[in-house]
């Protein structure tokens, strides 16, 4: 599956319980076509007592979200955009905004 997201991209939440939230992706799986972006789809999990954490507890931790309910982020358009592909001048392949025409990076 082709992602046109990297990790780092600020991307916005297009579908489901935090549709409208922007945030800072940690993790891209191409495999499964999925997305794990900060501070959204948060869930608690409880842990039992390890060397790592010894008072156990419950831990808030981001599961994935799907690649299709995410937009890329342009800040001059200040709002989830589609992306395109093109080669400059010096032959690189840049992502671009669909809307304003700006590459984005």
């Amino acid at each position: 599956m082709k992602i046109h997201i990297k990790k780092g991209d600020t991307v916005k939440i297009i579908a489901g319980n935090d549709r409208g939230k922007t945030g800072k992706v940690i993790d891209v799986d191409p495999q499964s076509g999925t997305v794990t972006v900060e501070k959204v789809h948060i869930v608690k999990k409880h842990t039992k007592p390890s060397n790592a954490n010894p008072t156990g507890g419950v831990i808030e931790k981001p599961l994935p979200v799907s690649v299709s309910n995410v937009l890329l982020f342009c800040k001059n358009c200040n709002k989830g955009v589609r992306v395109g592909f093109r080669f400059i001048e010096d032959g690189t392949k840049v992502r671009y905004c669909k809307k304003c025409n700006e590459v984005i990076e």
